[in-house]
């Protein structure tokens, strides 16, 4: 990952004035110790030009302590464009996990991240990157996540740290925090979902050939002794896709079940093994997607949204909301609707 450099510098130009869209920044905070994988989930982001498909510029720079570029572990490299003084500037700071993760990340480092979050910039973090946090003290008496095999070891060195796995990823007081490897990339598109859209972070997941979002918890991922096969899986998957094309339709897990040939409570225990969610919650989560892309790309009236993914009414619809978005449909028609969509 050997890249060109900018000068180094510790400012950019004014943005364009003919620019229709001044661009996101983003900073990407490397230093020795790093995982290639992160940084390339991050660059892969929030790095490539898609203004041509619909997605609002970024300005994605690498920022370390020193210019010198940093050795990555498979013979790969990265050259800082920025020093750590840009992250005053960026809109959103995302640090990498770690190859060895008791490793301490170099001073200026955790220094700049406290400024940041003094500062009230949103910080995010891949995998073991939430070490780099906990060292800086950012994450004292809060929730965070890392991956599933480093959790105690977090917990340990950490104690004041309130260590789950239950989750791809959290949020807490302006800090992000995900679960290991893939869980990253789920992190960064809920973060380009929540700034630019659903749809922004779906042509982005498109272009990456992966899913915009990932339902369930990192439970499901989480090493225990090999069961039989589920010879049900594909009877399951079937009942997804079912729902996924009637959401208009109510749905019980009994009839679900029923669907699947199954007891209610055998449907329910095979569905959260395979998704790690419950049927419930779940179709709840496609329903919000769902109501997402109608609002983003139509003018339907609300209660024809609500209708239309399966909320019933308005009133329901704006609850969950409030729960999975912490916005109402309302405002978030508002922030992401696109003009000149289709109409109805």
């Amino acid at each position: 990952m050997q890249t060109t450099p900018d000068p180094t510098r510790e400012s950019d130009p004014d943005p364009d004035p003919d620019s229709a869209q001044d661009p996101t920044r983003i900073a990407l905070v490397a230093f020795p110790g790093i995982r290639a994988f992160d940084v390339s989930v991050i660059t892969e982001v929030w790095g490539v030009d898609r203004t041509d498909r619909g997605v609002p510029p970024f300005e994605l720079r690498r920022t370390a302590a020193e210019s010198a570029p940093i050795a990555l572990r498979g013979g790969l490299s990265l050259t800082p464009d920025r020093t750590l003084a840009w992250l005053a500037r960026a809109d959103l700071i995302v640090v990498p996990g770690l190859d060895d993760q008791p490793a301490p990340a170099p001073a200026p480092v955790l220094e700049a991240l406290r400024r940041a979050h003094a500062r009230a910039t949103p910080i995010a973090s891949l995998c073991g990157g939430a070490f780099t946090l906990a060292q800086a003290g950012l994450l004292d008496g809060r929730r965070a996540v890392t991956h599933w095999n480093l959790t105690d070891l977090l917990r340990t060195r950490h104690p004041r740290v309130e260590v789950t796995q239950d989750a791809l990823f959290l949020h807490d007081d302006n800090i992000w925090t995900s679960a290991g490897t893939a869980a990253g990339i789920d992190l960064c598109l809920h973060l380009v979902r929540t700034a630019h859209g659903a749809e922004t972070a779906a042509t982005i997941a498109r272009s990456m050939v992966t899913a915009p979002f990932r339902t369930g918890t990192q439970a499901q991922f989480i090493e225990h002794p090999t069961p039989r096969t589920d010879r049900d899986a594909d009877t399951l998957a079937a009942v997804r896709a079912f729902a996924l094309t009637h959401l208009a339709e109510p749905h019980t897990v009994a009839e679900l079940a029923a669907r699947a040939g199954m007891s209610p409570r055998s449907f329910a225990r095979h569905f959260q093994a395979t998704t790690g969610t419950t049927p419930l919650r779940w179709l709840i989560t496609q329903r919000v997607a769902a109501a997402q892309k109608l609002l983003e790309r139509t003018d339907l009236p609300l209660p024809e949204v609500a209708r239309r993914t399966g909320f019933g009414s308005e009133i329901t619809m704006r609850q969950h909301f409030a729960t999975h978005l912490s916005t109402s449909p309302r405002d978030y028609r508002l922030a992401f609707h696109h003009p000149g969509q289709t109409r109805g």
